[in-house]
């Protein structure tokens, strides 16, 4: 499923989930499952891709996204990868991820907090 520039193929996998007719349940546990591994460092893309989903038993894996820098994004004051899973979170239906986004309006962090915050203005839940 990785590239070899060590970037996961995240179209390329669409595209053969598609083909294999696997349904979204087959996709989703090795998405959940590859996120927090430590040899690759394609956790922006897992993160994207996991949003396009749109599944509630994505938001653990999503969470996890909001909370855990990896080393080599230590320097990214932006928290880049929390945003992508805030607005994967956003994007799911269900009272999962209103209570994750809802959670995250404690956040320490000012920039998370607002973008959840955002995020339930957008599905209507403030």
């Amino acid at each position: 499923m990785a590239a070899a520039t060590g970037r996961l193929a995240d179209p390329a996998a669409l595209i053969v989930k598609a083909a294999a007719r696997a349904s979204v349940e087959e996709f989703l546990e090795p998405l959940n499952e590859l996120f927090p591994a430590d040899w690759h460092r394609a956790y922006e893309d897992i993160v994207s891709s996991l949003g396009k989903l749109r599944s509630p038993k994505t938001v653990p894996t999503l969470v996890l996204a909001t909370h855990w820098v990896p080393e080599y994004l230590d320097w990214d004051e932006n928290r880049a990868l929390a945003l992508k899973a805030i607005l994967a979170l956003g994007a799911i239906p269900g009272p999962e991820a209103r209570e994750a986004l809802d959670d995250l309006r404690d956040d320490e962090n000012e920039t998370l907090r607002e973008n959840a915050v955002n995020q339930l203005a957008r599905r209507g839940e403030l």
